[in-house]
């Protein structure tokens, strides 16, 4: 007899009951406004089940901040209210984790491939160094001063008493000897060396 007399109270005076902690006046006010709720959630959400969730957390949330209600609550509006601002936080809340996860994807390999392009490059020059090293001391002299100090031909045969034609015949066989031992490293690597050496 009871529930039916609470089917026909106002919400206002739902509420009323609702501030003397009064359980059937809130179940009455469950069932008057959960199904609108649970529509609207679910169309702003597009999803059935995190509709239902969060129509129950609307009326977690107003059964613990009950006593910030007056009688004057328009309910209607409070609860739609409370149910907006869930769905906001909620969107949000999904837009943040999903930029993160996205951010995880996208930047872990980089920094993984970025770490590897610095390894491997590392690596070739220290067998190009090692290759270089190799040549004979006077085609090695000529040559760095080509490739690593950018002298013209003209100037490295001045500053070693040289004629221009010698010069220019040890940088080609260093370079012709670099090539051979390096081709294959050249062709399989992604970096081009010959902006660093040659």
């Amino acid at each position: 007899m009871k529930a039916v007399d609470y089917q026909t109270y106002c919400d206002k005076d739902l509420v009323g009951l609702l501030l003397e902690d009064d359980h059937l006046a809130y179940l009455e006010i469950y069932n008057r406004h959960a199904k609108g709720l649970y529509i609207k959630g679910s169309k702003k959400l597009d999803n059935n089940d995190e509709a239902k969730d969060l129509l129950q957390d609307v009326f977690v949330a107003l059964w613990q901040n009950r006593y910030s209600l007056t009688v004057d609550t328009p309910l209607a509006g409070y609860l739609h209210a409370t149910l907006r601002y869930m769905v906001i936080k909620r969107i949000v809340h999904k837009k943040v984790q999903t930029t993160y996860l996205d951010s995880l994807k996208f930047s872990t390999p980089i920094k993984s491939s970025s770490a590897d392009y610095l390894a491997r490059e590392n690596e070739l020059k220290r067998i190009i160094e090692s290759e270089i090293s190799s040549l004979p001391e006077k085609m090695q002299e000529v040559f760095r001063m080509s490739r690593e100090h950018h002298l013209s031909h003209k100037e490295i045969a001045m500053q070693l008493g040289l004629s221009e034609a010698t010069v220019k015949k040890h940088v080609n066989n260093a370079l012709k000897s670099l090539r051979v031992k390096l081709g294959p490293l050249l062709i399989l690597s992604s970096i081009c060396l010959t902006e660093h050496f040659f």
